[in-house]
């Protein structure tokens, strides 16, 4: 296998990269040329920082081919075009073979929630002290059990196991929470997600880890509970204020998660109408929020 590097400013990465897939490319990554520098720049939304661009000033772009020959022909090629001006060929690499499959799964590494309860992928061992072992391994859901904000989640329910009651998890993803919940004593638990591919997920999930829960999209949440998880993000959560509050039953509780520090006020207030909010866990710039209906 053989690597094309190219370095461009951020208005051209998107042409260039559908440029690549027509020339043959096996895949196409764009990284931050100043990566590891003093002018590396933050996407995404990282915690702490103010709203992202669309892209970094300056991104090196990396296409895989099958031969030498194909990748100096793409770059030979590219150099022609007039909206390659500002661009320029870092380079043509041949890439070492590797197991990429093992290389990926070495990435996910065993995940402690507490001392006894632990989220371990079906290629690891449990450490002997997990009483709880919730095997998940990454998919096309959200939840693995190593973002902070479904270990915050986690984290609570481990520690106020909901023993014998209903455990609503609206937004489930992986169906990671829902599951931790029927195996830390929930009577029964409904998972609801907008993504079909979510609800998939979720059941071969809950499967895999020998636990019921009820899956579907969320009109399929009826009723009230004496426990509502939601791990979403601020945005939908303000949105969705009325409804998850309306499936909290007197005296039930309310878990939010997906929320940044600076977040946590406009939560606040989009909940106050309903039931008063509090910081109960925090870790790397996320806040997990907590409220209970009065009774």
């Amino acid at each position: 296998m053989v690597e094309l590097r190219l370095q461009c400013p951020q208005d051209q990465v998107e042409v260039i990269s559908d440029e690549l897939m027509v020339l043959d490319a096996l895949s196409v990554s764009v990284e931050d040329a100043d990566a590891h520098t003093d002018q590396e720049q933050a996407l995404f939304g990282e915690p702490g920082m103010p709203p992202s661009a669309d892209g970094w000033l300056r991104s090196h772009v990396v296409a895989l081919f099958d031969a030498h020959s194909a990748a100096q022909e793409a770059g030979r090629l590219l150099a022609l075009q007039d909206f390659f001006a500002n661009c320029s060929l870092l380079g043509i690499h041949t890439v070492e073979q590797q197991d990429w499959v093992r290389l990926t799964q070495s990435q996910f590494e065993a995940v402690p929630i507490t001392d006894a309860f632990w989220v371990v992928p079906s290629w690891h061992q449990p450490p002997e002290q997990a009483r709880w072992v919730l095997r998940l391994d990454p998919g096309l859901a959200f939840g693995t059990g190593t973002h902070p904000t479904t270990r915050m989640c986690l984290r609570w329910i481990a520690m106020n196991p909901p023993q014998g009651h209903r455990v609503l998890d609206y937004g489930c993803g992986s169906g990671i929470l829902a599951i931790g919940a029927a195996m830390l004593g929930a009577l029964e638990v409904d998972a609801v997600d907008i993504d079909p591919d979510a609800v998939k997920a979720t059941q071969a999930n809950a499967a895999e880890n020998r636990v019921s829960v009820n899956t579907g999209l969320p009109e399929s949440a009826q009723g009230t509970y004496p426990l509502v998880v939601a791990n979403i993000l601020a945005a939908p959560l303000k949105v969705l204020a009325p409804l998850l509050c309306g499936h909290v039953q007197k005296g039930g509780q309310l878990l939010l998660a997906g929320i940044l520090e600076r977040q946590v006020q406009e939560i606040r207030t989009a909940y106050q109408s309903h039931m008063s909010l509090q910081v109960a866990d925090t870790q790397d710039g996320w806040v997990l929020m907590h409220g209970e209906l009065p009774a």
